[in-house]
This record gives structure tokens, sequence and C-alpha cells, in this order.
């Protein structure tokens, strides 16, 4: 009797993990995290780039999981688009950067929609992709223009849908396929990333290239404090090893840097640590940080604001504004690409 009552039980248990790896996915990597305006993205990982496939985008359709309705809708894609791009980037940025993230917005939405060869993000319910941050943001028309100033509602929407329009059906590409890692992010520290040091994986069109003139961005510097007490706690919950309040204070070392400067490894008492989770567990801005130890607090100044990966939209802003145009920008960002037409 009590052998096939524990019989029982371990099914139940292994039928609640399963179901729960349905429902909620497991994704520890913080790096297909994007960064919208925070630079908060989180990608789907496509093994490979997509063919081309012509279709007229105006008459596409792409499935979406609004999240707050629990519902999937359909959207015209280029619809869709409109939406994400104020979603993700200020209004009030230069066109040409709008332009950009038009791009970068649709190649992400192309790459999820079966149609064009892509796949399904993995957590939208059987929708094509999420309207939150896990995905990109998307944000219907009616709320995008209350969140404008009411004097500038029409201009910066107006706006938004000619960078949109003006780029059609516009996709990134890399050797004749349209890649499927177009990562964009806030604020960079001066450099962009290299995918390589980041996530150990080899795309050719995520070099690290410079990225001057974001110093203006309120997120370019920002500074954390805690208390020990409080780092120890956030710490401890995320690792095996536990520390205490005398290692919070003098066993912490930064192991390893990569070539933008970037913390790579982290040593906290006896664990080592990704740069990366280190930054998810503080809720960092990102990884590149230096550590102060104040008396009663631990102090993290970091530069830069996102996962760096990619398009910088503050970056992207600057070289607008200097007078490069769109195609300039996505060139720069995404090493060795080029911009198609999937549209006919």
């Amino acid at each position: 009797m009590i052998k096939r009552f524990l019989m029982g039980l371990a099914v139940v248990i292994v039928f609640v993990f399963l179901v729960s790896i349905f429902i909620g996915g497991i994704n520890n990597n913080e790096y297909y995290k994007k960064g919208g305006n925070v630079s908060k993205k989180s990608y789907n990982k496509n093994n490979d780039d997509l063919d081309i496939v012509k279709k007229n985008t105006e008459d596409c359709e792409i499935t979406v999981y609004m999240s707050n309705e629990k519902k999937i809708e359909n959207l015209n894609l280029e619809e869709y688009v409109k939406g994400v791009v104020p979603s993700e980037m200020p209004a009030e940025f230069n066109i040409e950067a709008l332009k950009a993230q038009a791009i970068a917005a649709r190649t992400f939405a192309v790459c999820h929609m079966e149609e064009f060869g892509g796949k399904k993000y993995k957590d939208a319910y059987g929708a094509d992709v999420v309207n939150t941050v896990q995905c990109q943001v998307y944000t219907d028309k009616k709320d995008v223009l209350s969140k404008f100033p009411k004097d500038k509602a029409n201009e910066y929407w107006n706006k938004v849908s000619t960078a949109v329009e003006d780029t059609k059906g516009e996709v990134i590409t890399y050797k004749n396929k349209i890649i499927t890692d177009p990562y964009y992010f806030s604020v960079s520290s001066g450099k962009t990333e290299n995918i390589k040091e980041v996530l150990n994986e080899d795309k050719p069109y995520l070099r690290s290239v410079l990225s001057p003139g974001e110093e203006s961005a309120s997120k370019y510097k920002t500074t954390l404090k805690m208390s020990y007490g409080d780092f120890v706690d956030k710490i401890n919950s995320c690792v095996n090893n536990k520390i205490n309040s005398i290692q919070a204070r003098m066993g912490i070392s930064i192991v390893k840097k990569n070539s933008t400067g970037s913390v790579n490894e982290v040593k906290v008492g006896n664990n080592v640590l990704l740069g990366t989770k280190f930054r998810t567990i503080l809720g960092l801005n990102s990884t590149n940080f230096q550590i102060k130890y104040n008396i009663s607090s631990i102090e993290f100044d970091c530069i830069g604001y996102g996962h760096g990966l990619g398009m910088s939209q503050w970056g992207a802003k600057a070289m607008a504004d200097k007078g490069s145009n769109y195609k300039d920008i996505i060139k720069h960002y995404y090493t060795g690409v080029e911009i198609k037409n999937i549209s006919y």
C-alpha cells in the first residue's frame, strides 16, 4: 500500500514539473533579455538565419500574446512595428534612429513568424511573440498617444508612422539571409559587446564596435547602493556556497574582464559567477561596473544600460544627430550586413 502511494506521489511530482516547464519555460540566460528603453528584450534563440521569403508585408499578420488581457491578437505586421518603435525608443529621437529601430523590430518579428520560416517564441502561448519585454514591447496606437505629451502626440505618431512606412518590408540580412539575432539595447559604455565574449557564440554580425556620443543619456552612468545585509541575501538566494557579511566586505573580486571593459567573471566568497548572472542577481544596469566598499553599504558604479549587443539606441541617436542615415546606423552596429526589402 505504501509502495503504491509513493509511486503515485512520484508520478504527480514529475507531472507538475513538466507542466511548469511547458508554461513558464526555463531560460536563465539574462542576455536574452533585450534592451528597449531599458534594453531588456528577451529573444528566443534561433540557431540558423532565415532564407529570404518575399511577401507583401502590408498584408502579413503577426500573432501577439497580449499579457494583460491574456489573449492572442492578430495584428498587421507593419502596424505592429508602429506599436513597437515608440515603445522601445523615445519618439523624440531623430527620425533616422527611429527608422533603424523599425528595421531591427521588423527583423525580430519576421524571425518569429512561421510564414517567413521563423520560429514562434516558445513562451508566447501559441502566438508568434509576446507584447512585453520578453520579446519586444508592443503598445497599441491609443495607448501610445496617451503616453505622449498632449501637444506633441499627433506629431510624434506621424513621425513614427513615417519611419515605419519609409522602411516598409526592410530587414537586416547577412550573406543573403535574414539575421535571427537583431539585438538592440539602450546605452553603451562607448563600445558595444562582442557576442563571443558574452554568449560564447559566433555571430559574425554581432561584433564590438565603437559607439561614441552617448554621455548625455540619463542612464549612461548610474550608481546602485545596498547594505551589506541586502547584498548577502541577494547572493545567497542564488548560490550554493553561502557567503557571510565578512565575505561581502572583503571576499569579492573581479576575476576577468572582456575587451570592452565589462565584467566577465566575479568571485564572491567561494562562488565564481558570470558577470551577466551577477548583474541579474543584483539588478545592475550593465556588466560594466566598479565596486566601492563603504562603511555601511556596497556601491556599484555602472556605465551603460543594457546587455550591450547589437545596436545601441542612444548611439543610433548620436549617429543620426551627426547626419548619418538609418542605413549607416544599421551597417555600423551590425557588422557586414545588408538591408533588403522582403516586401513586393
